[in-house]
């Protein structure tokens, strides 16, 4: 389920032109807007002059929204709209609507008028988007959308808590993050979480701890019991823990240091710990991957639904498709539903507990919050996972880009990207351009 999006709608027009057909087609972009789902708040009444304006921001400064809306009813000077952008902050869409053609007077003269906000927001150097449509038009409410959806990402990721979970392991220079850095660019905020306070509490947990949670996953990995039972609690305990950190210290996603020491001290793998958090709707990476955790929950507020990092591990060039493999920690809800999933060891530490299962098909977006270059960019990509048996133990899908993978491979070797990309089912281009647009952000297509 998608979050609600906020919209604050501020009509304007001047008493010169047709100000009952400006009223008209006001009430029914507003009530559009609510049919499509948003909820809409600011002004009924049309606001005519930067006074006027003024009032209305002020009356709006201490609301929550994704987007101001300052819909030309009519034509009106630039002032009005230049006194919201100045007190207001929001992601801003002009909207002005064409006219039918009489013969007669020029009624509304919204394009004329739009055309004089978006001159006088240019020359100020404030960002926005523009619709030109009819208050029924879909293209307007799917722009409005996708710059909502932006807009309430970044109103977000300024309060965003990442857990940190000890420290990137040696020769993954991919996860490396700056705390000052990541607070700069996107307002979210690295807290650090000792490892070894956690293993301490993990180890402590008893065994009675886990059992409801045992007894739910019976349900759903039926050869649980054939796996090495005390390690495999402790990676349940991992969860909880885990779990109950980011309720405590209010934690938006987890990045955790899962090797070698979950395998050298706790005797378990955090695979299954993570991809249980997963599930739960928390976002979380293995080796620290801070701004792939990020990227998740970025995935995440725009679809309402989870996200997930994993490598790219083969591009069949013959076949034009790629495989996407972790060693286990893809949510269980995202099974291919033809298949049963079933828990594993790691394949190379041989400890559990691991989920092994193909990702189910269906439409998926890529991203990721990329340092490559040493400067923040936005990677962006999309494909059709494909129904396919596993193609290695863990957790894999196939994929089939919109590009040729063998153009997708050298853009990732080529621009030196991260090894996690972050993957969430639906189409989420639009509105992670916008993102970028509105953080100023380079894009890159895979």
């Amino acid at each position: 389920m998608q979050p609600e999006l906020r919209i604050a709608l501020v009509p304007i027009a001047r008493v010169h032109f047709d100000v009952e057909l400006a009223r008209q087609i006001t009430h029914e972009l507003r009530r559009n807007l609510i049919l499509a789902g948003f909820h809409v708040i600011g002004q009924t009444e049309l606001v005519t002059d930067a006074a006027a304006a003024h009032v209305v921001a002020q009356t709006l400064v201490s609301q929550e929204f994704d987007v101001l809306l300052a819909f030309q009813a009519t034509f009106a000077d630039s002032s009005i709209v230049v006194q919201l952008a100045e007190e207001l902050e929001a992601p801003l869409l002009l909207w002005g609507v064409p006219e039918e053609i009489t013969g007669g007077r020029l009624r509304l003269n919204s394009l004329c008028g739009l055309n004089l906000a978006a001159h006088a927001l240019k020359r100020r150097g404030r960002k926005f988007e523009f619709v030109y449509a009819s208050p029924s038009d879909p293209e307007g409410t799917d722009k409005l959308r996708d710059l909502a959806l932006a807009g309430s990402v970044c109103r977000k990721l300024k309060s965003m808590r990442v857990g940190v979970a000890g420290n990137v392991p040696g020769g993954m220079d991919t996860c490396t993050y700056d705390p000052v850095n990541l607070k700069r660019q996107l307002g979210a905020e690295a807290i650090p979480l000792d490892l070894e306070l956690i293993f301490g509490r993990i180890l402590a947990m008893p065994e009675a701890a886990t059992q409801n949670l045992r007894q739910r996953l019976d349900s759903k990995l039926p050869n649980l019991a054939e796996l090495e039972q005390e390690p495999l609690n402790r990676t349940l305990k991992a969860y909880l823990v885990l779990q109950d950190l980011a309720e405590k210290e209010a934690l938006d996603g987890m990045a955790v240091r899962c090797w070698p020491e979950f395998f050298t001290e706790l005797r378990c793998s955090a695979c299954g710990a993570l991809s249980l958090l997963i599930d739960s709707g928390l976002p979380s990476s293995c080796e620290v991957d801070v701004y792939g955790t990020i990227t998740q929950r970025i995935l995440q507020w725009m679809s309402g639904g989870l996200a997930f990092s994993t490598d790219m591990v083969l591009a069949d060039k013959g076949k034009d498709r790629m495989v996407l493999w972790h060693c286990g920690h893809a949510p269980l809800s995202w099974c291919d539903p033809d298949y049963q999933p079933r828990a594993t060891i790691h394949s190379n530490r041989k400890l559990p507990l691991l989920m092994e299962f193909p990702l189910k098909p269906g439409k998926v977006t890529l991203a990721r919050l990329s340092q490559a270059d040493g400067n923040l960019q936005l990677v962006v990509g999309r494909g059709q996972m494909i129904a396919s048996p596993p193609s290695f133990s863990g957790t894999s899908g196939t994929i089939q880009f919109e590009r040729p993978v063998r153009d997708v491979v050298e853009t990732v070797l080529g621009n030196g990207l991260e090894h996690h990309i972050s993957i969430v089912y639906g189409d989420y281009l639009s509105p992670l351009l916008a993102f970028a647009r509105l953080m100023d952000l380079p894009i890159l297509h895979l």
